[in-house]
């Protein structure tokens, strides 16, 4: 039996951000693994022997925005949420932080917890770091489940919409991409903007309580959280043009689910990726905006469950 002061020091020693209090959740384990150098944050439970689910999340949030779905997998699956190099509870390194790059080291940390093949759900940001990780590590992948996301350099338009009834969605991808401008804007005012995504951009105002706010905004204000955020869209351009490198060489062949929402960014998930994939289906989830994990976590475990179910 392990002695709870043992682990609790295991934790405290393993944890890149310490400064940012962790949340347990009933059933799962907190782990760090070196992922080709990078040591990220991995929140592992379910069924050992089950099909493994990895789970991404995006922007403004950490593995936390899957606590709701990943009991109801529990009982089935191997369910892996993973924290993003920079986001949460891993490290926030100083190289690139392109999908390419960043998909290789999601997938040394899934191996480095013994999981050779493996199921992909992925939201926003997460999901650009998993379409690359299709692209580049296709063979591991047994299907990959895609959230209301752009993809750069595939649906991830290059002109940002000035009409007003569309450009309150993607307005920040500019403003992100301004050298400095954003750190110096938001340093000290980091709950006032991600609150102002989390509020607007779900379907209800009063879908995140103020202990989530809390902590979505702490995880980008400590230890290099912001830098690392902003760098996702920073070098989103180069995550574009090594999508469509790898897009001249190859088709994704791994079943694809687009899960969209009634109210969310991207309409039809699955109409905007079935150009670059061979098997494409898709899911509306009524009564949701954008962070659909949160909003509407049954259906979205539904959907997930149902996907790898007929296929496995």
């Amino acid at each position: 039996m392990t002695d709870p002061a043992t682990s609790a020091w295991h934790v405290r020693e393993s944890n890149p951000v310490r400064d940012l209090p962790l949340h347990d959740l009933p059933g799962f384990t907190h782990r760090w693994v070196d992922a080709d150098g990078v040591r990220l944050h991995a929140v592992e439970g379910g069924q050992p022997t089950g099909p493994a689910i990895v789970l991404l999340a995006g922007f403004p949030q950490t593995w936390w925005a899957w606590r709701k779905v990943m009991p109801s997998l529990a009982g089935r699956f191997h369910v892996i949420a993973i924290d993003l190099p920079g986001q949460g509870h891993s490290e926030r390194p100083e190289r690139s932080y392109d999908t390419h790059t960043v998909a290789a080291h999601v997938h040394a940390a899934v191996k480095a917890l013994g999981v050779s093949t493996y199921w992909l759900a992925a939201h926003d940001i997460g999901a650009w770091v998993a379409f690359s990780l299709a692209l580049k590590f296709e063979s591991h992948l047994r299907g990959v489940a895609l959230l209301d996301a752009g993809i750069p350099g595939i649906t991830l338009p290059e002109a940002i919409p000035t009409d007003p009834d569309q450009a309150w969605k993607t307005w920040h991808f500019a403003f992100h991409l301004v050298p400095d401008l954003p750190e110096t804007l938001l340093a000290g005012r980091e709950r006032d903007y991600v609150g102002w995504f989390l509020k607007v951009k779900a379907l209800s105002p009063d879908t995140f309580e103020d202990a989530e706010l809390d902590h979505y905004a702490a995880a980008i204000a400590v230890d290099g959280g912001l830098r690392a955020s902003l760098a996702y869209y920073r070098d989103a351009a180069e995550s574009a043009r090594k999508n469509h490198e790898a897009l001249q060489r190859q088709h994704l062949t791994v079943p694809i689910l687009g899960i969209s929402s009634s109210h969310g960014s991207i309409p039809d998930m699955a109409a905007s990726i079935s150009p670059w994939a061979d098997d494409a289906t898709g899911v509306v989830v009524p009564d949701a905006g954008h962070f659909i994990p949160d909003e509407q976590p049954e259906t979205v475990a539904a959907a997930i469950a149902e996907f790898i179910l007929d296929r496995d």
